[in-house]
């Protein structure tokens, strides 16, 4: 690719929050991005809309029921229309993309993502599933390809803005920072009683529901430490979290000599995707700037894992390792939107995940099929559980 040609960008997870922050950078910066590629999981009048406006040379609804619709909403424009799990991982590793974005939530974001990496594409990843899943198998083909993954997590981000420049042998420790979400101050007793609208109301972050009900939980912060350990290699007792509130430090690096590095911002995602996108070139966001002033007091304290022991399993499914991550995040995914639709309590996702996990054939080194076979049998062992209680 010429060094003045626009990026060529699929965005995997177009119509979700990630998904269409990514495109207002793209829209931001017309001269250097070119969103060559849309996929959606169902939103297909949104994914619509976003062609009318972006223009790609490929649309891609990962629901096969819905590929007419789509088909005839962009018609006229002359993008090619796909649908289907498969399609949407060929449309990660052609040729017309130089960088996919993973903005979808969940397992469905591992098998596109692999294919990217085959492809040797570089990947702004933001689906920290993939390497919750199967980290171990992931960062073995990074290895192997010539793919670059930079993360978009806020806290990742922060992580590797920190680590710029630094030797990996002066690393001592990562600090992961967490807002502690809607229940940081409720009492243990209360959580019995919190809904799914309590849970949905983050005090400081805009994010899909899914995501949002793992803040609450804090697994989401479990999951952040397990990615961190894949991305940078660094071992989980030397990962640990602290609850921010005011979600201003996104993380922090601890060094030998005793120096720590943080990075600051406001909680908004456009910085991190913008610095993802830029392979670490800094761009203008078009958003406010901070003002210290305006944040005089930042304070840090323990989380509370007897309120919160999801986020114990971190520690648990690294040090058990195979699948228990993969079926972790089944169980987890199950149970979370069990709870979103009131079949169970809050505190019921904690225990259904450790009954699945405890149910679940474990495979100490599990290939591609062991993950998927895995991640099958856990989200019906956690569907089963779920159903009868």
């Amino acid at each position: 690719m010429m060094e003045l040609s626009r990026k060529r960008i699929a965005v995997l997870g177009s119509t979700g929050s990630i998904g269409t922050q990514t495109l207002d950078i793209i829209g931001r910066h017309p001269d250097m991005f070119e969103a060559a590629t849309l996929v959606a999981g169902s939103n297909v009048n949104a994914l619509a809309e976003q062609c009318r406006r972006f223009h790609p040379r490929r649309a891609v609804i990962a629901d096969r029921s819905l590929y007419a619709r789509l088909k005839d909403a962009v018609a006229s424009m002359g993008i090619e229309v796909e649908a289907g799990s498969e399609a949407v991982a060929y449309a990660m590793a052609t040729d017309d993309v130089d960088m996919v974005v993973t903005a979808t939530v969940g397992y469905s974001g591992l098998a596109p993502t692999i294919s990217a990496i085959n492809a040797g594409k570089e990947i702004a990843l933001a689906n920290k599933e993939t390497l919750v899943v199967a980290g171990d198998l992931v960062t073995r083909l990074l290895r192997r390809s010539g793919s670059r993954m930079i993360p978009v997590d806020s806290e990742h981000s922060a992580i590797y803005q920190c680590l710029a420049g630094e030797r990996q042998e002066s690393v001592s420790r990562l600090i992961i920072t967490a807002s502690g979400g809607p229940f940081r101050t409720f009492r243990k007793e209360d959580l019995e009683h919190v809904t799914p609208d309590d849970a949905l109301r983050h005090p400081n972050w805009s994010m899909g529901a899914k995501i949002t009900i793992d803040s609450a939980t804090m697994l989401n912060k479990a999951f952040e430490i397990i990615e961190a350990h894949w991305l940078f290699g660094v071992p989980a007792d030397r990962i640990s979290a602290v609850v921010h509130p005011q979600s201003i430090v996104h993380s922090m690096v601890e060094f030998t000599d005793g120096a720590m590095k943080a990075q600051l911002g406001l909680p908004d995602m456009h910085l991190p995707i913008s610095y993802a996108l830029g392979l670490e070139k800094r761009m203008p966001t078009g958003e406010p700037a901070m003002t210290l002033a305006d944040y005089a007091m930042l304070t840090f304290e323990a989380p509370d894992t007897g309120k919160f022991p999801c986020l114990t399993l971190a520690g648990y499914s690294l040090e058990r390792g195979g699948n228990t991550a993969c079926v972790v995040n089944a169980a987890n995914e199950i149970a979370n939107e069990a709870f979103r639709r009131g079949r169970i309590r809050f505190t019921d996702i904690y225990p259904v995940i450790m009954d699945t996990v405890d149910r679940v054939a474990f495979v100490a080194e599990p290939t591609l099929s062991d993950y998927v076979e895995s991640n099958d049998e856990a989200r019906r062992v956690a569907l089963s559980i779920i159903t009868s209680r």
